[in-house]
């Protein structure tokens, strides 16, 4: 019951409050970008989808955190989560600063997360460390992905995108370290197509 109290209190600051950073925005250390109207919309939709993976991040980690009977392994989530946590707040702030919004959705990409990373925790300990290895790779072919549509000048926004993407790859690394057992195929293609789903959506609303 206390793993789920600290879940439900984690949900309530991830989507209601403005989240505190740990570590210093990455961008702090790039020069403040001068950007178009147009140039600002695309960023502001592209940080927004990546606030969004997130906010999913930390419903994931914390499913999974309240399930596993391993202490060891809870631990390693949380930190994960804790480091999630610093890039929800890095792209929520250059969100404000872009003059942008988060997804009105975010919610609901909670929720679902959270279910998904249940499900995948009540399974064992390997399949949810072979999901979070498969999300975390997922998340940084499409984090790339964002550096290659982002203008060149937004270098605050890249700034944070190139962190972001570091820090998935070393989640995925220390999940596939601990244990992991690949995920089938066609779970894997069901995330993606979920995933798809979730950033087209979440570019607009």
């Amino acid at each position: 019951m206390d793993r789920f109290l600290i879940a439900a209190d984690s949900a309530l600051r991830t989507l209601r409050a403005t989240p505190p950073a740990g570590a210093a925005s990455p961008a702090a250390a790039v020069p403040a970008a001068e950007l178009s109207a147009p140039q600002k919309r695309l960023s502001g939709a592209l940080m927004r989808v990546n606030h969004v993976g997130e906010v999913c991040a930390q419903a994931l980690y914390m499913a999974q955190s309240c399930v596993t009977d391993d202490a060891a392994l809870r631990s390693e989530l949380l930190a994960a989560a804790r480091e999630e946590a610093d890039h929800l707040a890095w792209t929520r702030e250059r969100l404000d600063q872009l003059g942008s919004r988060p997804s009105l959705l975010n919610p609901l990409w909670f929720a679902g997360a959270f279910a998904i990373g249940l499900a995948a925790a009540r399974i064992g300990d390997r399949v949810s460390l072979g999901f979070v290895v498969e999300t975390e790779r997922q998340v940084s072919e499409h984090l790339q992905g964002h550096l290659g549509r982002l203008p060149d000048e937004d270098l605050p926004s890249r700034a944070i995108v190139a962190r972001m993407q570091q820090d998935e790859e070393r989640h995925a690394a220390q999940a596939q370290a601990a244990g992991a057992a690949p995920l089938p195929p066609p779970a894997r293609w069901l995330m993606r197509a979920a995933a798809k789903v979730m950033t087209a959506t979440a570019h607009y609303i």
